[in-house]
């Protein structure tokens, strides 16, 4: 709609994960050294969490497009309180059976893949996203599962991404055996000020403009608006460009974004304040 008006190849403030637009600020470059030191380490658990849209889930989708052809990855999405049997659904994650058998047969399909992927030099990592979701006792099945290993190779490595309630479940007295086997970890907090400016910048740039369109001014009023999350710096962002479009704005100022976000509050689903 209006990337050819301001010189863009593509849309910069889409909500959908893309690993292109990943910013690498200090918090995001922190998170991902400590995801890439997990996996080299052979962590059995690793854990990354955040608030809702502050970029965890593209975060790791750039670890998985710089994995190398020795892993085979397995991603659980479908996390939810009412999960039974999480390991049918880790099962499923790497397209084994897991239909119409016993608890202790489905245990037993998983040990023989993981010892047939140690044999042939793979190294298998499951990825479980929206771990908040789980309860003590699927966490616990997982712990189990990392007891599976090969003299002192570990067989099995896992990464659990989660919202902040993932940090308070693992906080729990009783989880003191999980955590104990959590060898990386770390908190994604939202961008400071400085960040948002370059956080809009970079991914204007990546869509094909090197000419600021955002005003300094802008780019503040935008990081209070949004407290600093991503995902919402991404829609007010969007949403002003579309506004400059409408009303032939060769840049997005302040007193745009105010327009933005009042409009937002008074005829929006969800206001931005």
């Amino acid at each position: 709609m209006y990337e050819a008006f301001y010189g863009l190849k593509e849309k910069p403030f889409s909500i959908q994960p893309d690993p292109d637009f990943l910013f690498m600020g200090k918090r995001h470059s922190l998170a991902y050294a400590t995801l890439e030191y997990g996996i080299r380490n052979k962590a059995g658990f690793s854990v990354i969490s955040g608030e809702i849209g502050c970029g965890k889930t593209t975060l790791i989708r750039h670890l998985l497009n710089n994995l190398g052809q020795e892993f085979n990855v397995g991603l659980v999405y479908n996390t939810h309180q009412e999960v039974a049997n999480l390991l049918e659904w880790v099962l499923l994650a790497f397209g084994l059976p897991y239909q119409g058998t016993s608890q202790v047969a489905l245990y037993d399909v998983f040990q023989r893949f993981l010892i047939s992927q140690y044999g042939a030099g793979k190294r298998v990592l499951l990825i479980v996203d929206e771990a908040q979701n789980l309860s003590p006792g699927a966490l616990e099945s997982l712990r189990m599962l990392s007891n599976i290993n090969a003299d002192k190779d570990q067989l099995l490595q896992m990464i659990l991404v989660g919202q902040p309630q993932l940090r308070e479940v693992l906080r729990r007295p009783e989880m003191q055996q999980f955590v104990q086997r959590v060898s990386a970890h770390f908190f994604i907090p939202p961008l400071e000020v400085p960040e948002v400016l370059r956080y809009i910048q970079h991914r204007l740039k990546v869509s094909g403009r090197e000419a600021p369109l955002f005003t300094p001014s802008a780019c503040v009023r935008i990081a209070k608006a949004s407290r600093g999350i991503p995902r919402t710096i991404n829609i007010l962002c969007d949403t002003a460009l579309v506004y400059g479009f409408s009303g032939e704005a060769a840049k997005i100022d302040v007193r745009l974004v105010e327009e933005v976000i009042r409009d937002q509050g008074k005829y929006g689903v969800f206001p931005l304040e």
